[in-house]
């Protein structure tokens, strides 16, 4: 099952996207929001997939064309954003540029921020900043969505609480994040914003890619109409989302609609590109003793998007502009 949230008011407007993309039917008696879904997932997922097969056969009163660019985020808001690091050789990766060691814990103990929630951005809305010396850069994810999750749930059950898949670009402004991080207290100023697919989607849409904690998918990372890197989703993850579920609800219940991403996806294969700026920086000062790839400029385009084996989008593309903010 495919589901979207068209613009409309704080929390968009939930709609039953066909499995092609290309059709898509309001579910008002259903639920108005996805949240409303979520909250009543075990009544609203029966029937929101019934009128699901009835759009792919053609067969659904009210269906419409569906547009990505009128889509908010899934969730446009949501009372939980936890991002994990689970591909732990990036974090190795960065750290070994700037010749700090990693603590053996990283690859036993995943690494996770809460981000900020009251307000995500479309697939196709702009990436609004002040100023290029932050150091925009994107970062191509995966991330679920949960039901309700019950606190210190194990890695085995916390399965089951998985609902809905998304992608993800965790915007960074890598140049505020030194100083942040130096106070000891964690991201804020660096982290605005986060985008997610038009489209989120029940496990059951990834078929044989979906081992029940990871993906098996190339992420397709395309920067200013260039290929930039393909690293597959599920190789090289250290901790997969079982894992980074069952951490983040260690000391407390994570609520309906909590999202969960993995971090910003690399692969030890350095010849399937990156999913963001600072790893080819960083691979970069590795090679050759200092970057030559800068970060991201305004008008500057990243599209980030993963296909079936078939060649089909499953999420449709996260395809956003750098524009500067010029205040109210």
């Amino acid at each position: 099952m495919k589901l979207a949230s068209l613009k409309h008011g704080r929390d968009g407007q939930l709609v039953v996207v066909s499995n092609d993309l290309s059709h898509c039917v309001a579910v008002p008696h259903i639920a108005m929001t996805l949240q409303s879904a979520l909250d009543n997932w075990h009544e609203c997922a029966p029937r929101l997939m019934r009128v699901y097969e009835l759009l792919n056969e053609g067969a659904a009163d009210g269906a419409r064309p569906f547009e990505a660019e009128s889509c908010a985020a899934p969730l446009p808001r949501a009372y939980q954003w936890a991002d994990g690091s689970a591909y732990v050789t990036h974090v190795e990766l960065v750290r070994r540029a700037r010749g700090a060691e990693m603590p053996d814990s990283f690859w036993s103990d995943p690494l996770m921020y809460q981000g900020g929630s009251d307000g995500f951005i479309g697939a196709s809305d702009p990436i609004v900043i002040e100023s290029e010396e932050f150091g925009v850069d994107f970062e191509g994810e995966v991330a679920v969505i949960t039901d309700d999750v019950p606190m210190a749930v194990s890695h085995s059950h916390a399965e089951k609480h998985i609902k809905l898949l998304m992608l993800v670009n965790d915007v960074s402004l890598r140049n505020l994040i030194p100083g942040e991080l130096a106070k000891g207290f964690g991201f804020f100023q660096s982290k605005p914003a986060t985008s997610f697919s038009p489209v989120a989607v029940t496990p059951d849409e990834l078929g044989e890619a979906w081992d029940g904690g990871k993906v098996h998918l190339p992420l397709h990372i395309t920067y200013n109409n260039l290929h930039f890197g393909a690293p597959n989703a599920g190789e090289d993850m250290t901790f997969d989302f079982r894992q980074l579920i069952a951490h983040a609800a260690k000391t407390r219940f994570l609520g309906a609609g909590s999202i969960i991403g993995a971090g910003t996806v690399s692969n030890k294969d350095a010849s399937r590109g990156s999913a963001c700026l600072a790893e080819r920086r960083m691979l970069e000062i590795i090679s050759d003793g200092k970057p030559k790839t800068p970060f991201m400029r305004f008008g500057d385009r990243v599209r980030i998007e993963m296909f079936d084996l078939a060649g089909r989008t499953i999420f449709g593309a996260i395809d956003q502009v750098v524009s500067q903010y010029k205040g109210i």
